[in-house]
């Protein structure tokens, strides 16, 4: 932080060279990436498929559900990672959808600005879990990012070479790592903040899978669409990149501990 705050010209040419130098973006997506150029994005002639009514119908009037990220709609949201740290145990969580009346309950109190007292016994972990995935899939643009969205695929796609410099089907583990470490530092902070507390909060959940019997495959299925796939995007227009998105997020969520930690030649830097 301290030197993307103090020299964010060599921030930024530091964490992009390295990007380039373990994947390969050629032009455009890397205009993309440093934000010189836009995603081009076909239009959908349907509403988003992401998009839950209750976003097309409160577009623009509440304070966290369908508004730009804040750090205030974060602190608001944090109320509903807290209280489901502590019910991971709950079988299909994320999963199972919650009641729809005391879904919309509690997104009213969230918009309102509402300090919520989610232990009372008003609410089910189900209708919580449900209400974080429609936050994460109502806002404007995922939370990984448009502009990275090709870079994660090139990440998906890291391999470990042989003895002869042949690619082979194992991933390369330390190099997608070390990837995401840099492309998460391009993240505004806000981003990033939050991004840290779900992924830490689905690792925790995947290592309770014994009782919630959700491993981090299945909480990828769950979460790439609202965190990962360009909206606007029906699944059709993906399906030729459904796996490795599915995948590169269950990397995130199984690697989560190790992504929000800079590359030590960075921190030298620092």
């Amino acid at each position: 932080e301290k030197l993307r705050h103090e020299k964010p010209e060599v921030f930024l040419e530091l964490v992009v060279s390295n990007i380039t130098r373990l994947i390969d973006l050629p032009g455009t997506e890397f205009a993309q990436l440093i934000g010189e150029e836009q995603p081009k994005l076909p239009n959908s002639s349907s509403s988003s498929f992401f998009r839950s009514f209750h976003f097309l119908r409160r577009r623009g009037k509440g304070v966290v559900f369908g508004a730009p990220l804040t750090e205030e709609g974060i602190a608001q949201i944090y109320q509903l990672i807290e209280y489901l740290h502590k019910n991971l145990h709950v079988e299909g969580l994320f999963r199972i959808p919650g009641n729809s009346v005391r879904q919309q309950s509690l997104r009213e109190a969230l918009n309102s600005g509402m300090e919520m007292d989610l232990e009372c016994g008003e609410f089910h972990p189900n209708d919580v879990a449900t209400m974080l995935k429609a936050f994460l899939g109502e806002l404007p643009e995922p939370l990984l990012s448009h502009r990275h969205y090709n870079a994660h695929l090139k990440i998906a796609d890291l391999m470990v070479f042989d003895a002869l410099g042949n690619k082979t089907s194992v991933a390369d583990k330390e190099r997608q790592i070390e990837a995401l470490q840099l492309l998460f530092l391009l993240l505004p902070s806000a981003t990033r903040n939050l991004l840290k507390l779900l992924l830490d909060l689905l690792y925790h959940t995947a290592k309770q899978q014994l009782s919630n019997k959700m491993s981090a495959h299945n909480l990828a299925l769950m979460f790439a669409p609202h965190i990962l796939w360009p909206r606007n995007l029906l699944v059709s227009d993906l399906q030729e990149n459904i796996t490795r998105l599915t995948n590169g997020v269950t990397f995130m969520i199984k690697h989560s501990q190790k992504l929000f930690r800079a590359p030590a030649y960075i921190r030298e830097l620092a």
